[in-house]
């Protein structure tokens, strides 16, 4: 079995415990939109994240995506394990203290902050944002260590801990959620706050007996001067420089959002939330897979398989997301009322989560494409390039929301989104492939344009089968559940039809790495 094929069966494993996660992910969201529909509770659980989510990212999800996991893994690649322990030390000490003393702050300046994110909020929904940012404040300190152990585990190229703790954190939140909450009480929507703090706690300990297989040394240091903390330090500065002035597209998508029709938010939210699913199923699954590969190939300057595994894993990316973006706009109706319809959640909530998710669905094979570029650059222990890009499609997303929020209301917050990460895309490609001298851009564009052909064709039959059979099984949730369900298996049948009909090598990729086939 080859490297590649090695990460791609991985890949595979951590894309069925990702499904397992998401499909409770939209069990936690369908309860609470039983429960609260799409109403001024809702936007402010949604908006109580925000900060939690920010001191997370600046401290600690900019260090592990851009530089931990390429330094310690070339700690492990040049067999230094040892000395790699005293960076990991470090690091952790410096991270849990500085965030607990911005948790602290965060508390105490949580209503400035509201008041700053959310001014179009009723005071009481200010005041329940508030008390919900306070609890899920508690998450990012538990956070961060989980996170620290992934990204150890996965330099070891151990996925499954972490797989298994996602799974483990939605149960959570569902579980808390439910026996919390009680639709007549708004404040009771803190049930599912409480069950993200708790979530967060098992995702960290379901990791630890593999951390303690790796060998893990505690070292009660915090040395600045290594030389592998000076180098984690050195390439996270533009991360946390990028996920700071992110925050400003953020703020203005809630400013705006919060000056629409009440529940805007909430229709973003949950169409963002379906939109990240096969980011996050599929897309995230690779990204993680390659990561270590990446940068132990770039540290032994192994060009030709470095290239080639960018290839394989863009190409497989497009090859799987394609289908399922197209797929998404044409059966968008029924998946919003199979999830969300019931309870408060009302047909016209339906049809107004709608119309963000057609603009969302259109960016999903580009937010997929970047959850694997970056890495690459990351890999070559770059990380200025992909902020500076990443920052000029983030300017390019404002302003396309200032322009289109009006015409377009919370359709426009949508589309400025997906328009920002197709100006990322695009300048990703551009500059790495001047980088390295070459992309493989022929292979890449063929498979796009094979895999466009084949979704054009699969989602003319579903639309024509999907507008035939609602007539006569209704739009219920039974109803919306034969459509879904049979739509998505003649589109699945047609699309892998034409992939194999055209010869394509992602086909049996991806069936191999499904059904973990992989021959030696």
């Amino acid at each position: 079995m080859t490297t590649n094929q090695k990460l791609f069966k991985a890949a595979g494993f951590m894309m069925a415990a990702n499904l397992i996660s998401r499909l409770l992910g939209f069990v936690r969201e369908s309860l609470m939109a039983g429960l609260f529909g799409k109403t001024a509770a809702t936007d402010a659980y949604n908006t109580a994240f925000i900060l939690p989510d920010l001191l997370y990212w600046l401290l600690v999800g900019g260090i592990l995506s851009a530089a931990f996991i390429p330094v310690i893994s070339e700690y492990i690649a040049k067999k230094r394990e040892d000395e790699g322990w005293k960076v990991v030390s470090s690091v952790t000490n410096a991270i849990f203290l500085m965030l607990c003393l911005l948790v602290i702050s965060g508390m105490v300046l949580a209503p400035k902050f509201i008041e700053l994110q959310v001014p179009g909020f009723t005071p009481e929904n200010k005041e329940l944002a508030v008390y919900l940012t306070r609890v899920l404040l508690m998450q990012p300190v538990i956070l961060a260590l989980s996170g620290i152990t992934m990204g150890i585990l996965n330099s070891y190229k151990i996925f499954w801990p972490s797989a298994v703790g996602t799974v483990l954190y939605n149960a959570c939140v569902i579980l808390f959620g439910a026996i919390f909450a009680n639709s007549g009480d708004a404040r009771s929507i803190s049930g599912f706050a409480f069950g993200v703090v708790i979530g967060a706690a098992a995702n960290f300990i379901v990791q630890i007996p593999s951390l303690k297989k790796v060998g893990y040394r505690y070292y009660p240091i915090i040395d600045l001067k290594h030389p592998g903390v000076r180098k984690i330090m050195a390439l996270s500065v533009p991360m946390i420089i990028m996920y700071t002035l992110n925050q400003f597209q953020v703020i203005v998508n809630s400013n705006l959002g919060s000056a629409l029709v009440p529940g805007s938010l909430t229709a973003v939210w949950y169409s963002y939330r379906l939109f990240q699913v096969p980011v996050g199923i599929f897309a995230l699954a690779i990204g993680v897979a390659v990561f270590p590969t990446l940068t132990e190939q770039a540290a032994l300057k192994r060009k030709h398989d470095f290239l080639e595994t960018v290839s394989e894993a863009i190409r497989l990316i497009i090859f799987i997301t394609i289908p399922i973006s197209i797929g998404m706009m044409v059966l968008r109706y029924p998946l919003i009322r199979l999830l969300f319809e019931h309870g408060e959640f009302s047909a016209k909530d339906t049809a107004i989560t709608a119309v963000p998710l057609l603009y969302f669905s259109l960016g999903i094979t580009a937010q997929a494409i970047i959850q694997i570029l970056p890495r690459a650059f990351y890999a070559l222990q770059n990380t200025w390039i992909p902020v500076i890009l990443g920052l000029i499609a983030m300017a390019a997303s404002v302003l396309w929301m200032l322009v289109l929020v009006g015409p377009l209301a919370s359709g426009g917050l949508a589309l400025a989104f997906t328009l920002g990460a197709i100006i990322q895309m695009a300048l990703l490609f551009i500059v790495l492939r001047r980088k390295l001298g070459r992309i493989d851009g022929r292979r890449i564009m063929a498979t796009a344009v094979k895999s466009i052909t084949a979704a054009l064709v699969m989602a003319g039959v579903v639309a024509l089968w999907a507008n035939r059979i609602t007539p006569w099984v209704g739009i219920g949730k039974i109803g919306s559940t034969i459509v879904l369900i049979s739509g998505a298996l003649i589109g699945m049948l047609i699309f892998f039809g034409i992939a194999r009909f055209l010869k394509m090598e992602e086909y049996r990729t991806a069936f191999a790495m499904l059904l973990k086939r992989q021959k030696k």
